[in-house]
């Protein structure tokens, strides 16, 4: 039976103060279970990254709860949380962040330098890591000879050396092309699935819905689920491009109504000329009413 592994009860997280107060994260709830892969996405500035830097207690709340693998990390002082967060938490960015002086197998091996046994323990687990994604031709090559899609394979076997509970991935496929994002998403969901551990993906790709549990929905600081099926398509109003409105990050308001762009491009040169483009319908485009929410 799954266990949670993460748990986090009403976080609130703001910055500055009076009218330049922005709320971050505004009571954000969320639970992840062992074996489970669950997704955040949301357009710029909603508060992912807040969000995850407090889940991976890299930053702390302004009130609220959360509890790693049975640990409320509220109660421990900042040695302490940096101890869990070394052995529970393994992070995966989009910049890779590896150490380019030292080979594909010290990468994975640096973190085992904070765990029990150190690096001597782990280094059998290393190599079986860097075999089950496919990097074992690869242990001791730099990092600046490798591919994209290497380097986020040398950064997940990095992550899991020190076999943590949960792992929080920071758009990992930002920086891959379409191919070995997709394996990195499979990947992810295989350590989910393979080795019962809590998977937290924060990203942009809407490939992940196909493998992912569960698709949580950030704006203004509030999360909601979001079933798989829960689009709103619109049209662009310049090109006629099909968009999904929850996913859209270019937008306008006009009139009363808000407009979805495909580009920067077509944004500006709708907000130059709206009517030039509205006129191009017998009756408005069905645009969307409203915000995601």
């Amino acid at each position: 039976m799954s266990s949670t592994i993460l748990h986090a009860e009403n976080l609130t997280k703001t910055y500055g103060e009076g009218r330049t107060l922005v709320r971050a994260v505004d009571g954000v709830s969320l639970d992840v279970a062992s074996g489970e892969m669950v997704t955040i996405t949301g357009p710029s500035g909603s508060g992912k990254t807040t969000l995850v830097s407090i889940l991976g207690a890299l930053l702390r709340p302004d009130s609220g709860s959360v509890i790693i693998d049975g640990v409320d990390i509220s109660t421990l002082s900042d040695a302490r949380v940096s101890r869990l967060r070394a052995r529970t938490i393994g992070f995966v960015f989009q910049a890779f962040n590896l150490l380019e002086a030292l080979s594909v197998r010290d990468n994975v091996l640096f973190p085992a330098h904070l765990a029990p046994g150190g690096v001597r323990a782990a280094q059998e687990r290393a190599d079986e890591l860097l075999a089950r994604l496919g990097l074992s031709k690869r242990r001791n090559a730099l990092p600046g000879t490798l591919s994209g899609g290497e380097k986020q394979r040398v950064a997940i076997a990095r992550a899991l050396i020190n076999q943590p509970r949960l792992i929080i991935a920071d758009e990992p496929t930002g920086n891959l092309d379409s191919k070995s994002g997709q394996d990195v998403l499979m990947v992810l969901h295989d350590i989910a699935r393979d080795e019962g551990r809590a998977v937290l993906i924060v990203t942009h790709d809407r490939r992940v819905e196909d493998v992912a549990d569960r698709i949580l929905w950030l704006e203004d600081g509030h999360l909601r689920d979001r079933k798989q099926d829960d689009h709103e398509w619109v049209r662009d109003p310049v090109c006629n491009m099909a968009i999904d409105a929850w996913i859209s990050t270019l937008f306008t308001e006009h009139q009363g109504q808000r407009y979805h762009f495909c580009s920067v491009r077509c944004r500006e040169r709708f907000t130059a000329t709206p009517e030039r483009y509205l006129a191009r319908f017998e009756t408005p485009v069905k645009l969307s009413e409203r915000s995601p929410s």
